[in-house]
């Protein structure tokens, strides 16, 4: 039977990959980073729980890509560079092949972005898992969310809906066939981090406010506009829907897309001089970029449809206190 010790040194301890800003990784009591002189770090942690973030008996690759992709997409929202993070891991059990696919799929991912792991603690209790991610960033250039004014546009990474789809499916809420099932649910356990396009957008100036969408949009942009005291219009029927959701009718396209969660898009605005050098950051990152709407200063969240018609839905953002 595998020790605590065993466990870490066997799965989680990697040969040094050299990055000048871990002085000293996995193994003491403390990690040791140096960040670049003059730059600002930039910290974040999410926590995964069994059967309240993802399904007992989830894939375990998956899981541990998604597990570091949600915390990479807080960096793509601030537009830092990732350098490194911590892993806390509660088991059940030392199981030998859910730990092998586990740190499989979590250091792929942590490499295709040169994110170190540094350390981290394990115990054992039921399946929960907590990274903290650190990353470095100019000063001054950091996309936060109390950044938005009147007349930004309102613009979204990528596509929304079809992680919301894919658990309507497994929840037999709604009929998927094979192809969209596999296509939404690709989306559901494999998010994909905006980080090129965060960097690009912060490097260059070009948003104002961002934030990811991990709560469904109307309730995650509700943060922006909150913290910059200002008011929206949101296109509805603008709102890019995955490959999945776009064979769905418009009734779920629009409650999906709206407040489905789990997209791990960017949301962000910017001045509206600012639209071309925007979609060319979309195109240098590999990154679809669509404009939705508006800010504006009254107060207040107006969705429309493609007419400029008021539309009157009512749905919210995901709380894990309130559902």
């Amino acid at each position: 039977m595998l020790s605590e010790f065993d466990l870490i040194k066997r799965y989680f301890t990697r040969e040094r990959a050299g990055r000048a800003s871990t002085v000293l990784g996995v193994g003491d009591d403390c990690a040791l980073l140096a960040p670049t002189p003059g730059m600002q770090l930039a910290v974040s942690t999410d926590m995964l729980v069994e059967d309240r973030h993802f399904f007992a008996g989830a894939d375990p690759r998956k899981l541990g890509h998604k597990c570091l992709a949600v915390n990479l997409s807080d960096l793509a929202a601030m537009g830092a560079r990732p350098l490194a993070f911590t892993l806390a891991l509660a088991l059940p059990q030392a199981d030998a092949d859910w730990l092998a696919g586990f740190s499989e799929g979590l250091f792929a991912l942590a490499d295709e972005y040169g994110c170190e792991l540094i350390g981290g603690d394990t115990t054992r209790g039921p399946l929960n898992i907590c990274i903290t991610v650190f990353g470095e960033i100019e000063p001054g250039h950091a996309l936060r969310r109390d950044a938005a004014r009147d007349g930004d546009d309102i613009w979204i990474s990528g596509t929304l809906g079809d992680a919301r789809l894919a658990l309507a499916g497994y929840r037999n809420e709604a009929w998927l066939d094979a192809a969209s099932h596999e296509q939404a649910g690709a989306r559901m356990h494999t998010p994909t981090p905006r980080v090129a396009l965060g960097r690009l957008l912060a490097e260059q100036k070009l948003a104002r406010a961002a934030l990811d969408i991990s709560d469904g949009l109307i309730g995650d942009l509700s943060h922006i506009l909150a913290a910059s005291r200002v008011g929206a219009t949101l296109d509805v029927d603008a709102l890019p829907a995955g490959l999945a959701l776009q064979r769905e009718d418009q009734a779920l396209r629009r409650r999906f897309t709206l407040a489905g969660g789990d997209d791990y898009e960017l949301c962000f605005t910017a001045a509206p001089a600012q639209r071309a050098a925007i979609e060319d950051a979309g195109r240098a990152s590999a990154t679809p970029v669509t404009r939705v709407g508006r800010i504006e200063a009254a107060p207040g969240l107006r969705l429309v449809d493609a007419h400029g018609v008021p539309l009157a839905l009512s749905l919210r953002g995901w709380d894990h206190f309130q559902q």
